[in-house]
């Protein structure tokens, strides 16, 4: 994850969408006249790009009188209860959510083609119908009502707007993901962020459907996972972070609280031990996890690739089993994330040792194995994924190596650095981040395609994408707020739309149109000249 390469810009591929060309030319900067200030969001405006749309007919308007329809079954209600709590403090409506009746906002789960995450959104004079295969789609489908209503439908507080102004434009938007895996890494080693902050962040995924939540639980600064029977860990090994702050750690109920709250955004969470390297928390509180029984002193620099399990003992795997089965049993997603990055002080046979001891260790308490993309150089289990950081510039040999795991049956979330790292530099003085991957413009992260990103691996090796942020430079939400936006929105919509609506020019400026958006939500965001914001 470290690595110094030097980057350079690609030249964007222009692919000319016409829904995208129509949704921009909508937009102008600046003040709008009276007139236009009034007109309802596009259908195509909104990120991700939704993968069909046709508008058209009359809009729908939102008024004192309308409610929120829902299916008679706890996740629908749930889903149109998230609805009218976002929608009723800014409309001053109530919004009474109901089963009965015609017209209105309706939440409707029905048989069809539109697949897992799927929605149809029609909106027209009578009502707005949004209809899905499954409850996550009927989710995915209120973030894209969400941004269809002007920005200022986020605010916390009754909104003096325009008569008429909570309207949505009439037609029919068909959507589902292009990648099942849509991913955000939160680096909770390097600084510790709390459970309010997690969910924070939470919350800003779920608004560009992203669905996987991978949690960097353990690194050489901080371990912060409570496990029982290793209980040093978390209250030894937790107790800093670089810098050398007081850290922290979570409780079994804390996690779960925070499990809990990312499934109610259709998120599931991928928990992350690094090893064997990015040990050095776990070393300190252990003595008999080190090769010469002595524990080294905590750690809170910023260096990588000095520390490593001790791999030849069997308390290694003791430790191992104990920590997978723990955090198994908390962890009601599909996959375990096991690192592998950087084990600089391990050998190579010992690394593939490691490797294919703890693999299986993963599968005996029902979880997927994804491990960063070294995984490849050991023996990747039958349905392991690894997920590749590298760079443009990472050796064809480097490359191969993971195409021909792909080749062989092993999946692939993409991460490359110098793309979608959110913790590198926008520029040289950018205040926050890091830059051994380079200075990573909005543009750059965005412009590039996930399908032909590794040339060679099959097209069905690529279960998504995964934007991650550590957190070395990073210590409260506004940090993370501040490099997360404007790249984040990109990163989810390489991972959910077509690659037909890849295109930088169409593109920039629905991420424009977002802005008013994040302000009504106190994202604090950065301000890219590449993008042409909204005056003021």
């Amino acid at each position: 994850m470290r690595r110094n390469h030097s980057t350079t810009p690609r030249t964007p591929r222009i692919l000319g969408s016409l829904l995208l060309v129509a949704a921009a030319g909508a937009f102008t900067l600046g003040a709008a006249p009276a007139a236009a200030a009034a007109a309802p969001t596009p259908l195509g405006r909104v990120v991700p790009a939704p993968a069909s749309v046709a508008p058209g007919g009359t809009p729908y308007r939102i008024t004192r009188g309308t409610s929120v329809r829902v299916d008679a079954t706890p996740e629908v209600r749930s889903i149109g209860a998230y609805l009218a709590a976002i929608l009723r403090p800014s409309t001053g409506y109530p919004l009474p959510l109901t089963e009965h009746g015609a017209g209105g906002i309706r939440l409707h789960l029905a048989q069809g083609d539109l697949g897992a995450e799927g929605y149809r959104l029609h909106s027209g004079a009578d009502g707005v119908t949004i209809v899905a295969s499954a409850p996550a789609g009927l989710f995915h489908g209120v973030q894209t009502l969400r941004q269809l209503l002007p920005s200022a439908v986020e605010k916390k507080t009754v909104q003096s707007v325009r008569s008429g102004a909570w309207r949505i434009a009439g037609g029919t938007i068909e959507d589902r993901p292009r990648y099942a895996y849509r991913g955000a890494m939160l680096d909770v080693s390097r600084h510790f962020f709390t459970v309010a902050q997690v969910k924070r962040y939470i919350d800003e995924l779920a608004l560009y459907k992203i669905n996987e939540l991978h949690l960097h639980l353990s690194d050489d600064q901080g371990w912060r996972i409570a496990i029982d029977s290793w209980p040093r860990l978390a209250t030894y090994g937790g107790s800093t972070e670089v810098g050398g702050g007081k850290g922290g750690f979570y409780t079994k109920a804390q996690y779960r609280e925070i499990v809990s709250y990312a499934a109610s955004r259709y998120l599931e969470v991928v928990p992350e031990i690094d090893m064997p390297g990015h040990s050095n928390a776990a070393l300190a509180s252990y003595a008999q996890l080190n090769c010469n029984d002595q524990a080294p002193p905590l750690y809170t620099g910023t260096k990588v690739g000095f520390s490593s399990l001790c791999v030849p003992r069997q308390v290694t795997y003791d430790f191992v089993d104990d920590v997978v089965r723990e955090l198994a049993a908390l962890t009601p997603g599909r996959y375990l994330h096991i690192g592998g990055d950087e084990a600089h002080s391990t050998s190579h046979a010992d690394y593939v040792t490691f490797m294919d001891r703890v693999q299986p260790v993963v599968a005996k308490y029902g979880k997927t194995v994804i491990g960063w993309h070294q995984l490849t150089g050991a023996h990747p289990v039958k349905g392991a994924i690894a997920q590749y950081w590298g760079l443009d510039s990472t050796s064809a040999a480097d490359k191969e190596q993971v195409v021909t795991a792909a080749r062989n049956g092993t999946g692939l979330v993409l991460s490359p650095a110098d793309r979608v790292y959110l913790d590198m530099k926008y520029t040289k003085d950018t205040r926050l981040g890091l830059t051994w991957a380079g200075l990573v413009e909005v543009q750059r992260s965005y412009d590039w395609d996930p399908g032909s990103y590794l040339p060679g691996a099959p097209a069905s090796a690529i279960r998504g994408v995964e934007a991650p942020l550590w957190s070395e430079t990073l210590k409260t939400s506004a940090d993370i707020d501040y490099m997360a936006f404007p790249r984040l929105p990109g990163a989810a919509e390489l991972g959910w739309s077509p690659a037909a609506t890849h295109d930088w020019n169409t593109y920039k400026v629905r991420l424009a149109a977002q802005a008013p958006r994040w302000d009504a939500l106190g994202i604090g965001y950065y301000r890219s000249p590449q993008v042409p914001w909204p005056a003021g």
